[in-house]
């Protein structure tokens, strides 16, 4: 019998990723999604992909009845990967409130139901935003973390916090913290994808939706930054390979091969990118041109992170695999997918 795991957030553009490759490892997948920040028809899209339609359930974790019922309903749930939250900056600065509420009490719910339920494995999609503005590069997991440039860097702090103390308190469970630096691009089949609602928060739809015609141009914000080129550096890294290191968490939990009861990892690629880097790799490899202008520093952005990526290298036995120039054509393949552009 296929091992069941639960996906929160896993019509969401991580979580339907990890999803496939969870199926393609010959996993059963449950997804509970409140479809907040995504769309039910992913659920076919992962279908076309992997031939598997996943379990779907609608609802927000934050509704503790219900994710009771739910544990009720689905007995031989194995592990929950945790993607469901709130995660734009910007906003989360604007609305601190509905993050906190959103992004803590729906963990804490899944907790306190996990011993319950005899559920006893915890993959947590948690940032790299925990570190804030790093003193040192590249980012090992011995680098301090620092106070939160904003609300939703701080709830992954928090959260963190919780799910370690909660670890140390219920003796039946495991988990690991994956903290990820900035994920981009598309599944290969380009039925699944970043698609944000409005206007994107994240750089890489945007550059795909300015390319498209959608927005009129690109803004860039910062060029006075302590870096080469003056824009913000961050280590980019491609979803598929991303969603691979869930399925590897995941395994590594079920196996009982954890070192420890709570552990964490930097999943990134171990380089850093800059912003018109970046804009340049996708003109380069897509030979769209890009209407582009530098605008000023966004609240709660940091100079520059990237990812030692050694631990995970080591002790997951996991690398991220495809370039930048293959993830940025990946998105533009994606976008030109859902606006019918040939």
């Amino acid at each position: 019998m296929k091992k069941q795991i639960l996906v929160t957030g896993g019509t969401g553009y991580i979580g339907s990723h990890t999803v496939v490759e969870l199926q393609e490892a010959g996993y059963d997948v449950v997804i509970i999604d409140d479809l907040s920040n995504s769309t039910a028809d992913v659920v076919d899209k992962i279908e076309k992909i992997t031939g598997i339609r996943p379990t779907f359930e609608e609802f927000n974790l934050q509704d503790y009845n219900r994710l009771e019922a739910f544990f009720n309903k689905y007995p031989n749930i194995e592990a929950i990967i945790h993607f469901a939250a709130s995660k734009a900056v910007g906003e989360s600065v604007e609305k601190p409130l509905l993050y906190y509420r959103n992004n803590l009490v729906s963990l804490m719910n899944l907790l306190e139901l996990m011993p319950k339920h005899d559920v006893p494995n915890f993959v947590f999609s948690s940032s790299c935003t925990v570190y804030g503005q790093p003193d040192v590069l590249p980012v090992t997991e011995d680098t301090p973390r620092k106070e939160a440039e904003s609300p939703y860097g701080n709830t992954k702090a928090v959260a963190e916090d919780i799910i370690r103390d909660s670890v140390k308190a219920m003796e039946r469970i495991n988990a690991i913290a994956l903290r990820y630096f900035n994920p981009v691009g598309a599944h290969p089949s380009s039925l699944i994808g970043e698609l944000p609602r409005g206007v994107p928060n994240n750089l890489v739809p945007f550059i795909t939706q300015t390319a498209a015609g959608l927005r009129e141009k690109l803004s860039i914000f910062g060029d006075d930054y302590n870096t080469p080129d003056g824009t913000a550096i961050r280590d980019y890294i491609n979803v598929v390979d991303l969603a691979k290191a869930h399925v590897v968490a995941i395994e590594r939990l079920l196996e009982n091969k954890n070192d420890a009861r709570y552990e964490f990892f930097n999943i990134g690629t171990g380089k850093g990118a800059s912003v018109l880097e970046l804009v340049k790799t996708f003109i380069e490899v897509t030979g769209v041109d890009l209407n582009y202008q530098i605008v000023g520093r966004r609240a709660g952005d940091i100079e520059q992170t990237y990812a030692d990526t050694t631990k995970a290298n080591k002790i997951l036995g996991w690398k991220a695999e495809k370039s930048l120039g293959e993830t940025l054509l990946s998105a533009w393949n994606w976008e030109k997918k859902v606006r019918n552009i040939q």
